[in-house]
């Protein structure tokens, strides 16, 4: 079964733009086990919602169980990081550097555990854009 659930896919578009709340409702209930409203296999869907997740400055709480669902279905941090450069012309710079690290976190690396514990690079405090990190954390120089 298909997304148009036997109707056409205009039919579809034309009960969604006139704000059919019950089609809404079925096809957010992902829980409802019924497969006819994605033709997006698994990890796909799940690195589509790390995208919408980053579109909407979304808590790091929120990114556990899509990069959870996208790591069981096959996806590797590179394709994390791809869904990044994919919405990063729609989204801006503020929105990718904010996702980053709560995507790396929900994957299981601590970037910012990791930059605490970096040596700075120049014996001095650690500079970042010739600015201090923030909270006098050690940040890498790129």
């Amino acid at each position: 079964m298909s997304l148009t659930l036997g109707r056409p896919a205009e039919a579809v578009f034309r009960r969604l733009t006139i704000g059919d709340t019950a089609l809404i409702a079925a096809m957010a209930d992902r829980d409802s086990g019924d497969p006819s409203f994605s033709h997006l296999d698994t990890r796909t869907e799940a690195l589509v919602r790390i995208g919408v997740l980053v579109a909407i400055d979304a808590p790091p709480s929120s990114y556990r169980a899509a990069v959870d669902e996208a790591l069981l279905s096959g996806a590797q941090a590179e394709d994390l990081l791809s869904v990044l450069a994919a919405v990063a012309g729609s989204v801006g710079s503020a929105r990718v550097i904010s996702a980053a690290p709560r995507i790396a976190l929900a994957a299981g690396y601590d970037v910012e555990a990791a930059l605490e514990e970096m040596e700075p690079l120049d014996g001095g405090s650690a500079r970042y854009g010739g600015q201090t990190a923030p909270g006098g954390r050690a940040t890498r120089t790129w």
